[in-house]
């Protein structure tokens, strides 16, 4: 419970934070850039926060992602409507996580969950590129800093904007910096994910989940 509610005060801050940094004020977007750091922090927190008081379930695993897909969406479609990034980058970003989590949905009702003990991940690789510990750290690493960065240059244009801050040739490097950034971590963000479509393709080309659904339907109508 306790893990569910940061997860749930999280995607609460998002919106949030997405609304302080479009108020056009250096100190707002500076503390929405701080926000940022923030919301990311929860992420890892309401983990820890689940194996420390043991309340590990499979459905906070998958709510935990639910989480996970709202915050960096937000992000990304924000600062892409905002002109920070490619639109492109939402787009991608957004498709993976609608297979990922699609085939996921399924295995869940098989008792799989994307993680822990339960993983629906079969090889040593694919649990590695996708459920290790490290593999999760460095895309949320990614995620933190290429979100924080471009928080600061929000704040660095409000600050050129409103105060005529001159920004000399730091500027021009950092949105080189970001660039590279958003493009390793949508690379890490379609590595991660096709391993999951790779050990769900029995789901993807299977007959197996259509007839199932056809036998549910069959049910519900002769009962109604």
């Amino acid at each position: 419970m306790e893990a569910n509610m940061i997860t749930l005060f999280r995607i609460a801050m998002v919106f949030v934070t997405v609304g302080l940094f479009e108020v056009n004020s250096i100190w707002l977007n500076a503390v929405a850039t701080l926000m940022v750091v923030f919301v990311i922090y929860l992420d890892s927190l309401d983990g820890y926060v689940a194996r420390k008081l043991k309340i590990t379930s499979n459905f906070g695993a998958l709510f935990d992602i639910t989480g996970d897909r709202i915050v960096e969406n937000v992000f990304w479609i924000y600062f892409s409507a905002i002109g920070m990034i490619s639109f492109w980058v939402p787009m991608i970003v957004i498709a993976r996580g609608f297979l990922t989590d699609t085939v996921r949905a399924v295995a869940f009702r098989e008792g799989k969950t994307p993680f822990g003990k339960k993983t629906m991940m079969k090889s040593k690789i694919t649990r590695f590129l996708v459920s290790s510990r490290f593999s999760r750290a460095f895309y949320g690493g990614l995620k933190l800093t290429v979100f924080t960065l471009i928080g600061v240059l929000i704040f660095l244009n409000s600050a050129y904007d409103n105060q005529n801050w001159v920004m000399g040739g730091a500027m021009p490097l950092l949105v080189v910096i970001k660039n590279i950034l958003v493009f390793v971590t949508v690379f890490m963000c379609v590595v991660r994910g096709m391993p999951v479509l790779w050990d769900g393709k029995e789901i993807l080309f299977s007959k197996s989940y259509p007839r199932t659904m056809d036998i549910i339907d069959q049910n519900i109508n002769h009962g109604s």
